[in-house]
């Protein structure tokens, strides 16, 4: 468990998680101060607090496993929440998928890639 930032020790996987985590967390950012007061603006400032706690520990070397542990339902949530709250009709049409805009669909594909790296690397931990 380190306390500074060794960049030589961070793989390149862990490189490629704090990628995918740094673009969801600017989509959340972006997206969430135009929600703000809204409730939901708020929320994805959390979401953003999330993604950067993650990133500060792997580049730290911190609390690696526990990272992952709760790295893994937390991007699960994320994309849990967005079905429920804006795209329902996911669960009844498929092919709704087409209707997504630009910002949703990065964060979508960052989260996927951030969920596979974060399951290898809790994997590579134990």
């Amino acid at each position: 468990m380190g306390s500074s930032i060794d960049v030589s020790s961070i793989t390149s996987l862990q490189w490629i998680g704090i990628s995918a985590a740094a673009v969801s967390a600017v989509v959340h950012l972006v997206l969430g101060l135009g929600f703000i007061p809204h409730w939901m603006g708020f929320a994805f400032m959390v979401a953003v607090i999330g993604f950067g706690v993650g990133i500060v520990n792997v580049l730290r070397g911190s609390y690696l496993c526990e990272t992952y542990l709760v790295g893994i339902p937390f991007v699960l949530g994320q994309i849990a929440m967005w079905i429920i709250f804006t795209r329902q009709e996911f669960l009844t049409d498929p092919l709704a998928i087409a209707t997504i805009g630009l910002p949703e669909a990065i964060d979508k594909v960052a989260q996927v890639i951030l969920l596979v790296v974060l399951v290898v690397l809790l994997r590579q931990q134990n």
